[in-house]
């Protein structure tokens, strides 16, 4: 989805505490007065137990139950913010809390290439509002949303949107951004985000598509064998390239607007092409599979729009609305039906404006089904500033627009605090859960070498530990012992050994390093398995 970068509607600042709270309020009643026939109460399992994984149409739990992701996009990390877009308006563990309440589960999070470079600044974030985010990095303040995500039970998807803040792409390379960058990129977040189960998986590029101007095709296309422009081949590629580094994320892909990759807005113009939205099209994703190297990780994700997108040729067809689900069942649905993968509606969204969309939201939201065993949706957006679909929030960035949620409600699943945790153990919490002690015990012009000691001083195991600190910049990392050592712009991430995997409860790990640059200030915010340190 396109939208104004660094848009800033007028915010409404006065009696903004009494207004989330009239909002939640009125969620509330919406949840319990408004249900379609058939529709179920909020699935028990809500976003299940440790990592996910598929089986067949369905997304597992750590245990197997079947666990469905209703969730909602936050956009703004892609814009030339560089961070999620209205924390001038608000805090964000006031919004997290929000959407938690109104029933989203699961937080997708666009980004750009832009937002991880190490020189990267995030900006419009009020320091009222948002305190600890104050001259905070677009990755630290990641962090921050994920862990507060993570304690009220949601997942989060990491949405790969544009390139660079300037816009989104046809193809998932472009001149500025190599493909090695794009996924030297994403192993660095798989990495980053590595022993932290609240954060699920990759959406690797957003809606590739046709680029509009050449009818033989030359943007994204779907099996056509080309790798400069099959974007199978491709997805391929990342995917396993992220597996390889961090097995338990599932990974996203979503369709193409034409599988020639030509031809845009076209329904029928060639036989057997039927192009539809950017990212929509998984059609020859039944022939063409994409095939990754580690079993039921692989999710499809189309997105899906009203008029007030694009007025695309079936809304105006005499059969409306009974042509949309054969629409549905063409482009992408006969992969759930027929049980070959798991689907999760990336995007889809409206004003709302035209009736008709109002018809349609309601018709695409009975096609995905209700209950646990649904497809899985994050809907378009959360954000009021995305210029052709608005947003569950107002204007105010604050009241609900209740148009729209009392049309999602009875398919929203809220997320239970706890789930979520460690695929064996619950993660301990709090500071007390670890201690970290850092020591300069070498220097020299140009370089040092520190030592950690990390101690599991909480009562239980940390499995595979994963400790992560942020190092000053200019600081690179050039080696390190008794564990493995990586870095992605001032995060410096440390995995512990095949022969000292588990950290049980009271016992410490040394490792060390050898670095360039200055040995002050010291690293700092250390954490273990997400869990932070003291």
């Amino acid at each position: 989805m396109t939208h104004p970068p660094g848009t800033r509607p007028p915010v409404a600042q006065a009696a903004a505490a009494l207004a989330v709270c009239l909002s939640l309020v009125a969620a509330a009643l919406v949840a319990v007065l408004v249900r379609p026939p058939g529709a179920s109460a909020a699935a028990p399992a809500g976003t299940g137990t440790g990592y996910l994984s598929t089986s067949g149409n369905r997304i597992v739990d750590g245990t197997g139950q079947t666990v469905r992701l209703t969730g909602i996009n936050w956009f703004g990390m892609e814009t030339d913010n560089k961070t999620f877009h209205g924390l001038w308006a608000r805090g964000y563990k006031s919004m997290l809390d929000q959407m938690a309440q109104l029933g989203y589960n699961t937080l997708r999070v666009p980004y750009s290439n832009d937002a991880l470079k190490p020189d990267a600044k995030a900006t419009s974030v009020d320091g009222v509002s948002n305190p600890d985010l104050v001259g905070l990095s677009p990755l630290q303040i990641l962090d921050k949303v994920i862990a507060y995500a993570g304690q009220k039970g949601m997942r989060v998807i990491l949405d790969r949107h544009r390139p660079t803040s300037a816009g989104q792409s046809a193809l998932w390379y472009t001149p500025a951004v190599s493909e090695t960058t794009w996924i030297e990129d994403w192993k660095a977040l798989a990495r980053r985000y590595a022993g932290n189960p609240t954060v699920i998986g990759a959406d690797l590029h957003n809606e590739p598509h046709a680029d509009g101007t050449d009818p033989n095709g030359t943007g994204s296309c779907w099996g056509c064998g080309d790798p400069a422009r099959d974007w199978r081949l491709a997805a391929e590629r990342a995917g396993n390239a992220i597996l390889s580094v961090n097995s338990n994320w599932l990974i996203f892909v979503e369709g193409v607007s034409c599988p020639s990759g030509g031809n845009a807005n076209s329904w029928d113009d060639i036989p057997d092409e039927h192009c539809g939205w950017w990212g929509g099209n998984l059609s020859k994703a039944g022939q063409y599979p994409v095939r990754l190297n580690v079993a039921n990780r692989l999710v499809y994700s189309p997105h899906e729009y009203g008029i007030s997108v694009y007025r695309q040729p079936w809304f105006d067809s005499a059969d409306f609305p009974n042509n949309l689900a054969a629409i549905w069942d063409q482009q992408w649905g006969y992969l759930y039906k027929q049980n070959t993968a798991p689907l999760l509606l990336g995007e889809f969204g409206s004003t709302l404006a035209d009736p008709k969309d109002k018809v349609w939201l309601e018709k695409l939201l009975a096609y995905a089904g209700t209950g646990a065993t649904g497809m899985s949706f994050t809907y378009w957006s959360w954000n009021p500033n995305s210029g052709d679909t608005g947003g569950i929030l107002n204007d105010d960035w604050t009241t609900v627009n209740q148009a729209k949620q009392s049309i999602l409600q009875p398919y929203l699943i809220p997320p239970t605090p706890g789930d979520g945790g460690g695929p064996t153990d619950p993660p301990p919490t709090g500071s007390d859960a670890c201690k970290v002690a850092y020591t300069v015990i070498n220097r020299w012009s140009g370089g040092f070498q520190g030592n950690v000691d990390v101690t599991n001083s909480g009562s239980t195991t940390f499995r595979n530990w994963t400790l992560t600190f942020d190092v000053p910049q200019g600081v690179t990392v050039s080696s390190g012992w008794n564990a493995t050592f990586s870095q992605s712009g001032t995060k410096v991430t440390v995995k512990g050994p095949s022969w000292n995997a588990d950290l049980e409860a009271g016992e410490k790990a040394s490792v060390g390093f050898t670095a360039n640059g200055s040995d002050t200030p010291q690293p700092q915010t250390y954490a273990v398995n997400g869990t932070s340190c003291g």
